[in-house]
């Protein structure tokens, strides 16, 4: 039971360390704000959780602790890491931050112009 123990949570801490190093990678090679902003709250929200789902098997298989602090961490995790990306995305599109000039298309122009048209501005 130990060594299938182990390999569960190593597999998790590793894949969770892959996730952040893509996270980190992206950040630093992607030309604009709105894939830097998917690339840190895609890649390293799984990293994070990966991480914390390694812990939560070391501490119950190892050292026979159930922590449902973790899991309910995972889980507010999941629900807030693409959601704040996304609202900061969509904040600085709404503040004017221009996309890259390679972007091929732009979704959300059209709803803001439908949206200014509504309010009459």
């Amino acid at each position: 039971m130990t060594i299938l123990a182990n390999i569960l949570i190593v597999f998790f801490i590793s894949c969770g360390l892959l996730f952040i190093v893509v996270s980190a990678i992206g950040l630093y090679r992607l030309p604009d704000l709105y894939t830097r902003t998917h690339a840190a709250s895609k890649s390293a929200t799984l990293g994070v959780m990966c991480i914390l789902l390694g812990v939560f098997f070391h501490f119950w298989l190892k050292e026979d602790h159930f922590n449902p602090g973790i899991l309910l961490g995972i889980l507010f995790l999941f629900i807030t890491g693409p959601v704040g990306g996304h609202i900061m995305s969509r904040s600085s599109y709404l503040a004017g931050v221009k996309p890259w000039s390679g972007t091929v298309r732009d979704d959300l122009k059209e709803e803001v112009e439908r949206m200014k048209k509504e309010q009459g501005l």
